[in-house]
């Protein structure tokens, strides 16, 4: 079984993060996109601390296709340098992990 992975990324707001999420499930790069749809971030950018509302996006789906889910978010997300993080799964339910194998494919 391929190894499965959360790949985690932030969004303006939930409407985008559930655009993104949909496209990628859609296209079958993903099992599953959880949106939390608000957190506030704290960051630097370009010299200065920014304080903004965003959502989270937390899609499942197998190492294997991480650079395309990557290329795909990059094609779709309206931040210049959206932050996208993929995390190893180190153990989870057997079923669950086959569900994500088997709902997920190279287009």
């Amino acid at each position: 079984m391929t190894a499965a992975v959360l790949i985690y990324v932030t969004a303006p707001n939930r409407d985008e993060a559930l655009r993104i999420g949909r496209e990628i499930v859609t296209g079958r790069l993903a099992a599953c996109a959880n949106v939390l749809p608000a957190m506030t971030s704290i960051y630097q950018w370009e010299g200065e601390i920014r304080e903004d509302s965003e959502a989270v996006l937390i899609l499942k789906t197998r190492r294997d296709l991480s650079e395309p889910v990557i290329a795909r978010i990059r094609s779709l997300h309206p931040y210049e340098t959206p932050a996208i993080l993929v995390l190893p799964v180190q153990a989870g339910n057997p079923a669950f992990l086959e569900w994500i194998q088997d709902e997920t494919r190279v287009t």
